[in-house]
Order: C-alpha cells, then sequence, then structure tokens
C-alpha cells in the first residue's frame, strides 16, 4: 500500500461510526484505493480502543487515569504535549493497531495475507524445527505504521518524539512474542518438535509497556537551537539527541502537569470524585496505597460510602439443563476522594516526590 492511498481529512467521526464510542477520538481516516485497504480500518479501529482499553486498565488507580481527552495522537491539532503520559498513549496505541492487524491476518480475516512460513522447515535449535503457522508481525507492523505513522504531519520535535514511541509500541509486540511448539514421534516421544511464533497477551503486552513508561527517558534539548525552527541547526540538534536514545524506550519532552486538580483547558479532571482502594482481596501494594497516593497527597480526604450491590447467588443446575440462581444483595464499602471541609493544605511538597501520574 502506498503513503498516496491514505487521504487524511481531519479530526472527524469516522472512526465513531465503527465503534460506536469516542474510544478513539483520532478518528481522521477516510480510505481510497483497492477495496482491500477499507478492510484494514476497521482492525485499526479495534486495535486503536483496545490499546486505550489497556492504557485505562494500566492507569486506573494512578492520578492520571487516560481520559478520553488523552486519546488523540497527532499533535497538530490541541494536543502538542509531549509528556510521559503521552508517550505511553503512542505506544499502546500503535501496539494494539499492530497486534489486532497481525491477529486479524492469521485468522484469515484478510485475503492478502496470512501465516508467516517464512522460517518453516529450518531447524531452530536441538530437537525443534520452525513449522506451522507464526502469526504474520511484518503484516501488522507495515499496515500498521502506514496508518498510525500517518497521523503525525508535524515536522518539530513533538513529532519526532510520537513516531519514535510509536514504534517502541510496535517492537514492544515482537519482543514480547512466544514459542509454541507441537510434539512429533512413535507414541509420543517428543523427539522432534515443530514451533512457530505467536503473540503474547494483550495484557502482557500493556505491562510491558508500562515497565517502560516508569523508566521513560526525558529529552534534554537544547533550546536555543529548537527556536531555530526547520533549520539546519534545530535539526541537526535533534538528531543529535536521538542519536543517544535506544529504540525500544520511551522518551518525553517535558514534565507533567499537576494531575491532583482539575484543569479543563488540558482535559485533566482531577482527582476529586475518584474511587480508591483501603481494602480487598488480592490487593497489591500500589492498589492499597491508592487512597493516599489519589486524595490523600491531593489534599482530599478519604470518604467511605456504602454501596448496595446486586450479584446472583446460590446457584443451582437444574436437570436438564439451566442453572438458577437467587439475586443476593449486600453492601460493600466504597472510598472516594473528597474536598476537605476546612482550607487544603499544601501538598506540593509530597506530590513532588515521584512522577505526578
Amino acid at each position: 500500500m502506498k503513503r498516496s492511498t491514505l487521504l487524511i481529512l481531519s479530526i472527524t467521526g469516522v472512526y465513531s461510526a465503527i465503534l460506536h464510542t469516542a474510544a478513539w477520538s483520532v478518528n481522521n481516516f477516510l480510505m481510497t484505493g483497492p477495496k482491500a485497504y477499507l478492510t484494514f480500518s476497521s482492525s485499526v479501529a479495534a486495535g486503536a480502543h483496545s490499546g486505550m482499553e489497556e492504557c485505562k486498565f494500566q492507569f486506573g488507580w494512578e492520578r492520571w487515569n487516560c481520559p478520553e481527552s488523552a486519546l488523540q495522537l497527532s499533535t497538530h491539532n490541541r494536543l502538542r504535549s509531549a509528556t510521559r503520559e503521552t508517550s505511553f498513549v503512542h505506544a499502546i496505541s500503535s501496539a494494539g493497531v499492530m497486534y489486532t492487524l497481525t491477529r486479524n491476518c492469521s485468522l484469515g480475516d484478510f485475503e492478502s495475507c496470512g501465516c508467516d512460513d517464512s522460517r518453516n522447515g529450518r531447524v531452530g535449535g536441538r530437537g525443534w524445527v520452525w513449522g506451522g503457522c507464526s502469526d504474520n508481525v511484518e503484516f501488522g507492523e507495515k499496515v500498521s505504521k502506514l496508518f498510525v505513522d500517518a497521523l503525525e504531519t508535524g515536522h518539530d520535535t513533538r513529532a519526532l518524539i510520537n513516531l519514535h514511541n510509536n514504534e517502541v509500541g510496535r517492537r514492544a509486540v515482537k519482543d514480547t512474542m512466544k514459542r509454541a511448539c507441537k510434539c512429533h514421534g512413535v507414541s509420543g516421544s517428543c523427539s522432534i518438535q515443530t514451533c512457530w511464533l505467536q503473540l503474547a497477551e494483550f495484557r502482557e503486552i500493556g505491562n510491558y509497556l508500562k515497565i517502560k513508561y516508569d523508566q521513560a527517558h526525558k529529552l534534554e534539548m537544547d533550546k536555543r537551537r529548537m527556536r531555530a525552527g526547520n533549520s539546519a541547526d534545530s535539526r541537526g540538534a535533534t538528531a543529535e539527541t536521538f542519536h543517544h536514545i535506544h529504540a525500544t524506550e520511551l522518551v518525553f519532552l517535558e514534565d507533567s502537569p499537576d494531575y491532583c486538580t482539575r484543569n479543563a483547558s488540558l482535559g485533566h479532571h482531577g482527582t476529586e470524585g475518584r474511587e480508591c482502594l483501603q481494602t480487598g482481596k488480592n490487593l497489591s501494594q500500589w492498589e492499597k496505597r491508592s487512597c493516599r497516593r489519589l486524595c490523600t497527597e491531593c489534599g482530599l480526604r478519604v470518604e467511605e460510602r456504602r454501596a448496595e450491590v446486586v450479584a446472583s447467588c446460590n446457584c443451582k443446575f437444574h436437570w436438564c439443563c439451566t442453572v438458577r440462581c437467587e439475586q443476593c444483595r449486600t453492601l460493600v464499602a466504597k472510598h472516594f476522594c473528597t474536598r476537605r471541609d476546612s482550607a487544603a493544605p499544601n501538598h506540593s511538597r509530597q506530590r513532588s516526590r515521584a512522577h505526578r501520574r
């Protein structure tokens, strides 16, 4: 597919018609050219949506919780920031698109591609050879680049950062792939194995990129040279900076804003009214500290509220063949961040201890 087959119009509701949701608010593709390319668009939209859902999961108990305003992927319209958080948005969105395209290809949803059998027949290691149906990540990578990277029409440092983080997301899909094998031999002796590569669960990719987010590298640019715009001096400063950045490392340009407080112009809702966790089974230490992180350290108090939860219970199997359940009502305690009765104390010192998430 040539880049000319993609016509970027404007930030509109093209994809929301596919998703029936605002989960990916870039929404700015119309396709021209062969009909086959139109079939990719629904997979691209679904992949971006799954990336945003994973973003919400990974940041569910942090100050920045991947709000809808984070879901624009182009610097030419509104989203001019290049923070640690936007680096994750670009990476997980790009990964989601590549992942879905690759999976749909292997499932036979596209006429133009199928399994990757380029290694089949080669000896992969002692006792095993390549075979079977490896997921075609090369196809997924190629098509996702044409869709996602085409959104970035800028030519400044922020645009380059976004393109770099897009690539980090795609590399995450490849770096987390797993080898699956099938035994062959007399009476199950497994004297030889046929192996292929398959995609990891997308949650594993999300976990991988979350670690990259925690380790993200802030670029220190020469502001004097950057002010030169698109001059050779400015481009040289950018090239020198990226020369030292590893291809799997997320990068950002500016510090995160204060996510404790509401900022309507930036689309940040603050932490007032957010739910946090104090008790519950199988909570991680990070989740158990969410009330302190979202409420106390943001100058808010933790308010406990009782809520009635209705769930199926006392289920019984009846011959044949239904399961009948009762509806049980229980009161559960939930905790929320609310304003203090008195003036909120100065909490800037507490917030500076860690990333402003």
